[in-house]
């Protein structure tokens, strides 16, 4: 028996890579060829990558990959920031040694991954750091906000890359909000968890400004 493809991962797979482009048209026909499936698991998909925010479904439209302007990146850097920051906060009174084990490991990972060069793993294991604080937090309905919104700010990085000193100032402040952490200092992890997030959005937003292509799109 064939194997049954997993359609939305599939399809979030594109868009995040940038096969699928920022404000493209998914048309229902087009998506059922590309991926081998019937209209039902394609609609289906689009309903749940819309509750993502990777997909923009409009009455009497149809669907399509999310369009992106400065104003969302910022708002969406904004929300991430208050609410990581407060899980940053939560995680210091709260981890456990387990907790501290696990953030060393996933640091350890992305660290041998920027020492080596393999850049397009990194953004994976940054994923994993974040979400032992997250874990270490104890508040599920915050986690699964960061978690829809990481979607989407994976996209963009694809989308627009990284600048040279981007993975060693990532380095940098992970191992900061580690100590923060282990040592139990809330304020100091939200301060530095805040200024992480802020960092990111501004190299970002720089990213986005200086991209040609980016500009065009813009001015649309």
């Amino acid at each position: 028996m064939a194997r049954v493809p997993d359609v939305q991962q599939l399809l979030r797979d594109d868009i995040v890579s940038g096969a699928l482009p920022f404000g493209s048209r998914l048309r229902i026909d087009e998506l059922a060829s590309r991926y081998g499936v019937s209209h039902m698991p394609i609609r289906e998909t689009l309903r749940q990558l819309s509750g993502e925010g990777l997909v923009i479904i409009e009455p009497n439209r149809g669907a399509r990959v999310r369009p992106i302007d400065l104003g969302f990146v910022e708002d969406l850097f904004d929300i991430r920031s208050a609410v990581e920051t407060m899980l940053a906060r939560r995680a210091s009174e709260r981890r456990d040694a387990s907790h501290i084990a696990a953030l060393q490991a996933a640091q350890e990972e992305l660290e041998d991954h920027v020492r080596n060069g393999r850049f397009t793993a990194v953004p994976a294991a940054n994923h994993r750091f974040h979400g032992v604080i997250n874990d270490a937090a104890g508040n599920p309905g915050a986690m699964s906000l960061v978690d829809r919104h990481w979607l989407l700010v994976a996209a963009l990085w694809q989308r627009y890359g990284y600048d040279d000193g981007r993975f060693h100032g990532v380095i940098d402040d992970h191992r900061h909000l580690m100590r923060a952490i282990e040592r139990g200092d809330a304020t100091s992890a939200a301060m530095l968890m805040g200024a992480h997030i802020e960092k990111a959005k501004h190299d970002l937003l720089a990213r986005i400004a200086e991209d040609p292509a980016s500009a065009a799109e813009l001015e649309r």
